[in-house]
């Protein structure tokens, strides 16, 4: 479960779960909801090829997430709709 992600698996499940890229000097990615963006983003960076576990809890951190839970949205089981749940759940997006 745990261990280093390849960044284009990270950046795709961001992608697949919800949240839409804003290309600046580092890759910004904002969840969207029901058609509005939330204030939920995280940052990847071009020139890093594979997370490890400090940037990984780093962007667990800015989604909202434990590092657990970001490895679940990566490696599937989170489904976009589990992930919104969560974060309703916790008051970090409102619907």
């Amino acid at each position: 479960m745990g261990g280093p992600r390849k960044t284009r698996a990270v950046r795709a499940a961001l992608l697949s779960k919800g949240f839409i890229a804003d290309d600046t000097h580092h890759e910004m990615f904002w969840l969207v909801v029901e058609g509005r963006k939330t204030s939920i983003r995280t940052r990847i960076s071009h020139g890093v090829a594979e997370y490890g576990d400090n940037l990984l809890a780093l962007v667990a951190r800015q989604a909202g997430l434990s590092k657990q839970e970001l490895y679940r949205l990566i490696d599937c089981p989170m489904d976009a709709e589990k992930l919104k749940r969560l974060l309703v759940e916790r008051g970090k997006v409102r619907l």
